[in-house]
């Protein structure tokens, strides 16, 4: 048993005025003598207990009743950090030492139940995907320590390029991580899906930043592809889709229209790839009323999967 659990139940003996002493300690876990007063100074020394000794009682008592240990009355803390450590598993950080570090210092720093607690959250994203962590750490490295960050990056149409980066900030979009960068082979500022970095090293010190995130660069529309809003969509959404979207955040800038038949839901959208594909997900409880080059869109891809089971 670790010395936070034996100190928890020490502490709980000194709430209920039981007058606990070394004795205790060592008669209840099997302990020495000398750990069972390491066990007690860390508990009057470190988490600041009100200790005192009853010579009468032989054994010692709070002087401050209204005393608790950290997180003993913050069941809602020790919830999110559980879930905290979760959420990282799922987002593909699993694997990184630090993590396996950061979940045997919580167990230790925080209330016994957090082991539990960890039993009994299940978090589950799909299409997670797995980081290398000696390519996460680099990223961090020169993110933090304003490096240059060079990369070999492999597109979605499969080529592939050395890059220099200068990291501005990380983002976690759905379950996958990205990296919104400078780039100076595009001069430009791109958006680099990380699961397809396939190494990546740090580079010198970055002097003063001259390339910060333009504003609303993220968040000017719709979805994880970036830039500047070409139009507001207008979709219909009928029968269960008006009931789940309806209580769904899209986009900041998102409004919902409430009609006869569902509801109409308007966002301004930069590029039509995301879209197309959340509208697909609907099916036919879905319907583009603007624009009409998105509508073209969605119907020309439905004829494509309509031809696909002929």
């Amino acid at each position: 048993m670790s010395q936070l659990e034996r100190i928890y139940a020490f502490h709980q003996k000194l709430k209920n005025n039981r007058f606990p002493n070394a004795r205790t300690l060592v008669e209840e876990f099997e302990l020495s003598r000398a750990t069972a007063h390491r066990d007690i100074s860390y508990l009057r020394d470190r988490l600041l207990a009100p200790l005192a000794f009853n010579s009468v009682h032989n054994g010692y008592y709070y002087t401050d009743n209204d005393f608790t240990l950290p997180f003993e009355d913050s069941p809602k803390l020790l919830f999110l950090m559980g879930l905290l450590k979760k959420m990282a598993d799922e987002a593909g950080l699993a694997n990184l030492p630090e993590m396996k570090k950061l979940e045997n210092r919580l167990s230790q720093l925080i209330a016994p139940g957090y082991e539990r607690l960890m039993e009994n959250i299940l978090c589950q994203w799909i299409e997670v995907e797995n980081l290398e962590p000696a390519i996460f750490e680099s990223i961090i490295e020169a993110l933090l320590q304003e490096k240059l960050l060079v990369i070999r990056y492999t597109s979605a149409n499969a080529r592939q390029s050395i890059r220099t980066l200068e990291p501005l900030q990380l983002v976690n979009y759905q379950g996958s991580w990205y990296l919104l960068a400078y780039c100076y082979l595009r001069k430009d500022h791109r958006l680099f899906h990380m699961a397809r970095i396939t190494n990546a090293t740090t580079g010198g010190k970055l002097g003063k930043r001259s390339h910060p995130v333009p504003k609303a660069y993220l968040d000017d529309a719709f979805g994880i592809f970036t830039g500047m809003t070409r139009y507001h969509a207008k979709i219909l959404f009928t029968g269960t889709a008006a009931e789940m979207v309806r209580r769904q955040h899209w986009h900041r800038n998102q409004t919902i229209e409430h009609c006869n038949n569902g509801i109409i839901l308007a966002l301004p959208v930069a590029d039509d790839r995301e879209i197309t594909m959340k509208i697909l997900q609907y099916g036919s409880m879905a319907k583009v009323l603007e624009p009409a080059s998105l509508q073209k869109r969605i119907a020309d891809e439905a004829k494509k999967m309509v031809k696909l089971y002929h």
